[in-house]
Formats: C-alpha cells, sequence, structure tokens
C-alpha cells in the first residue's frame, strides 16, 4: 500500500517549485496546463531534478505518456484521463496512479483499477475552477474512507490549516493544496504554515 505524505502541494509551475520544496514539501503534484510540448518537457526534467534534490515525490497530472517518457513514477489521472490511459503500461514501468472521484460510481471505478490513492473533490468551496459538484463534505469524505478501505484518500477543495483536523478525523490521509498556498501574500510563509500543521499526521 502507497503511505501518502499528508500535505499534498499543487502547483501549476515549476517555478513554484524552486520556492517551495525547501519549505519541506514531501509529496507535490505538478498539474500543467496550456502549454507548448517543449514547456510540458522542460517543466517535467525540471520538476522531476527538482524533487530528486529535495527528496519529495513528484506526482505527474495527466500527461501520463510524457511522465512513460521521461521516467517519472507516479501520474494523476482524471476520470477523462482514464479514458485513454493506458494502464497497463503504466503499471509495466511502474508508474504509480492516484484517480479523481466525485460520486460513488466514479469511485467504484477508480477503485477497480487499483490505484495508489483515490482523490475526492471539492470538500469545501474552491476558488481554483468552476465545477459541476457541489462541496462533498466531511460526512462524504468518512464515506469514501469507509468505501476505499485501504486505498488511501485524498482531500482536495477549499482546505486551510484550520480545517485539517476535522478532515483527517473524517479519513483522509492526504490534504491537497492550490489555491490556499498560490494567493497568499507569502506563499513560502504558507506553506511552511502547512508544513508544520501537517507534522502530527505524518507516519
Amino acid at each position: 500500500m502507497t503511505v501518502l505524505d499528508p500535505f499534498y502541494l499543487l502547483v501549476g509551475d515549476v517555478a513554484f517549485l524552486e520556492t517551495l520544496l525547501p519549505c519541506g514539501v514531501r509529496l507535490v503534484q505538478l498539474r500543467l496546463k496550456d502549454m507548448t510540448e517543449p514547456e510540458l518537457r522542460r517543466q517535467i526534467r525540471h520538476a522531476r531534478t527538482l524533487c530528486e534534490t529535495h527528496g519529495a515525490q513528484l506526482v505527474i497530472n495527466d500527461y501520463w505518456r510524457l511522465a512513460l517518457e521521461l521516467g517519472c513514477d507516479f501520474v494523476h489521472l482524471g476520470q477523462e484521463d482514464m479514458e485513454t490511459a493506458d494502464f497497463d503500461a503504466l503499471r509495466h514501468a511502474g508508474i504509480r496512479f492516484g484517480l479523481s472521484t466525485h460520486d460513488p460510481a466514479e469511485l467504484e471505478r477508480a477503485l477497480s483499477y487499483d490505484p495508489a490513492y483515490v482523490a475526492l473533490g471539492p470538500v469545501y468551496p474552491t476558488l481554483l475552477k468552476k465545477m459541476k459538484w457541489g462541496p462533498q463534505g466531511l460526512e462524504r469524505v468518512r464515506d469514501w474512507k469507509t468505501r476505499a478501505g485501504e486505498t488511501p484518500l485524498v482531500a482536495i477543495g477549499g482546505l486551510t490549516p484550520e480545517r485539517l483536523e476535522g478532515v483527517f478525523a473524517a479519513g483522509a490521509d492526504s490534504a491537497a493544496v492550490v489555491t490556499d498556498i498560490q494567493q497568499a501574500e507569502d506563499p513560502v510563509a504558507r506553506c511552511r504554515e502547512w508544513v508544520a500543521a501537517t507534522q502530527a499526521y505524518r507516519r
């Protein structure tokens, strides 16, 4: 079973990693959008090097083919990505994968692939993007953990350090964070606050 760090940082550009990884980040997802393929390759290669230097686990969002090609070992796939992903190729290459879920049918489907983790969101209202799903709430987190069993559960959406206790008490294994850090007045200080806040939940 994959053991996830309780603090899961998501960034939209490798430049964030240069300043945030030294804060003690151990698990990070590179979520790249609207870039040329050469730039995607450059960012993934640079992120891989940075994470190796700082002892952090890098997760590549969406681009599973590039992850295979560039020697990455962890990807995150949304429900749409699952339609085209070659899971046999990922497994053969030893690449772990996490899968997004939003309703019971999606969760059942995701668990059938034996993922390294399943993600549930948004737990709280989020400013990141317009979503067709409303806030899931802590009761849904509890339900998801019951259904997921030994599969680690990542909670995402509207999380803050103040909400951590409730999220972990409900059964989440890791808290994924995007806007609370990227939109902070001082992202480095906020990232350090997150790292400190999750220390108690590390195994």
